[in-house]
């Protein structure tokens, strides 16, 4: 069994070669444009990588995007298995990845207590003189 830094270089590789992918539209399937590769995780035995996406839009599209990621995924793992020379490639499984949103919806409720708390510390400037 490959080593667990052999197994995350090639968890890199494969992300950054579907992210390539991706923005170079090699992916003809416009269900698919749009999104980032936010996470690849390779089991150890190199039989599945999981592949985590989001979208700018958020998840009303995550049922279109991975309909299209598994009806293009045998081309996709072609294409990879070109780039990334394993002795077998491993089955592509494809997530949604909701962390982006969720960071967007703390940074949102923090921005709005900072607003918040913001006139509490201007009301009175001279009493910090």
């Amino acid at each position: 069994m490959p080593s667990k830094l052999r197994i995350q270089r090639i968890s890199d590789r494969i992300r950054q070669e579907l992210a390539q992918m991706l923005v170079m539209n090699e992916v003809h399937d416009p269900r698919v444009e749009g999104i980032s590769v936010t996470d690849v995780k390779v089991d150890r035995e190199l039989t599945c990588a999981d592949i985590y996406v989001s979208a700018i839009e958020g998840s009303e599209r995550s049922a279109s995007v991975l309909a299209g990621l598994e009806s293009a995924s045998g081309f996709i793992r072609r294409l990879l298995a070109e780039r990334v020379q394993l002795r077998s490639f491993p089955r592509l499984r494809f997530h949604w990845d909701p962390t982006p949103e969720r960071a967007d919806r703390i940074e949102s409720i923090l921005a709005e207590l900072r607003r918040q708390q913001q006139p509490n510390t201007d009301s009175n400037p001279k009493a910090e003189q």
